[in-house]
């Protein structure tokens, strides 16, 4: 019998629980049935677990958004998909955490050869998060500084290495020295630690003055003032995560107007709406990973049946590069 991780109420890491469970006896028409070798740990797999998202019903529920394996059993409307075929999403339903899975094909990508389970179970969802947010949230430029959050973690060593790839000078923050180093090694331009230095006189030193036009901020209560103040006038301020807690409630006039800044909250799932932006936004992904302008950083695999310990890491912020779970 097949296992998996359920959330059993909500609360901490002790929630998760390992539970023996059974698959639907019939699969559906517009299913793929996949055996699972590789499942990606996300920031937002703790805020369906605390409930600061909503899950699909009460508990149980099995968290996960991302994961990659092989086809096993292909529904009779599952077109373009065949038994054997190498596989991976980043996206719902939930229900990443466990061996086997059924998942809508409209969802999934088939994995190119020549990138491994692991890699793509680490990046894909970062990684088309990365491309939304570099590529069509704002055309990040050549010779353009942007400021970006948590530039050590999953996501920020990816977004370093993206910039890197356009000749973008990305500014990021880290905690140590130690993911200072990691940052400018990905290729992040300049590297601010928050512990010891004030970010937004750096920010406004390496900027001559100026600010930057963007700043991506997964982190959210803890630094929404300094993303604030690092904006040039007409700045935008995307707001992509709230790894620190929710952002405060303010005054949209007395926070927005002085500089007439812009302000965006998006999400991976409304830039993959349609099958083409799902395809285009994975395959220039793959395209940069096979031209070896984005490499995984993964920092562990851990077991399924460990994945309390794996969320304890993760939200720990000691974690540099991604965690991946191995049913």
């Amino acid at each position: 019998m097949p296992k998996r991780i359920v959330i059993s109420k909500l609360g901490g890491p002790e929630v998760l629980r390992y539970e023996d469970y059974e698959l639907p006896p019939v699969l559906k028409p517009d299913h793929v049935r996949i055996k699972q070798r590789s499942i990606g740990l996300n920031y937002i797999d703790t805020y369906h677990r605390s409930g600061l998202y909503p899950l699909p019903t009460d508990p149980p529920v099995c968290p996960g958004l991302e994961a990659a394996g092989k086809v096993v059993e292909v529904g009779n409307k599952a077109n373009g998909f065949s038994i054997g075929d190498r596989v991976c999403y980043a996206g719902g339903p939930l229900g990443a955490y466990c061996e086997i899975r059924d998942f809508p094909a409209s969802h999934l990508i088939k994995l190119p050869e020549g990138i491994a389970e692991d890699v793509a179970s680490s990046m894909l969802l970062r990684g088309m998060t990365v491309e939304y947010l570099f590529e069509r949230l704002y055309k990040i430029k050549k010779d353009e500084y942007i400021l970006f959050h948590a530039a050590a973690g999953g996501l920020g060593l990816i977004a370093s290495q993206w910039a890197k790839s356009v000749g973008c000078k990305m500014i990021g923050t880290v905690s140590s020295d130690e993911k200072a180093l990691l940052a400018k090694d990905s290729g992040c331009e300049h590297i601010i630690n928050y512990k010891t230095e004030n970010v937004v006189e750096r920010v406004i030193e390496i900027t001559e003055g100026k600010g930057v036009p963007v700043v991506y901020d997964g982190v959210g209560k803890d630094t929404f003032d300094v993303s604030l103040q690092s904006l040039d006038f007409r700045g935008l301020f995307v707001s992509f995560g709230q790894s620190s807690g929710m952002p405060p409630e303010v005054d949209l006039h007395k926070t927005f107007n002085p500089k007439s800044l812009y302000y965006t909250r998006p999400t991976l799932m409304h830039y993959t709406r349609t099958r083409k932006e799902l395809e285009s936004s994975s395959e220039l992904l793959f395209s940069k990973i096979r031209n070896n302008e984005i490499k995984e950083h993964i920092f562990a695999k851990i077991g399924l049946n460990d994945a309390a310990t794996a969320h304890e890491l993760l939200q720990s912020r000691q974690a540099t590069g991604s965690i991946v779970l191995k049913p």
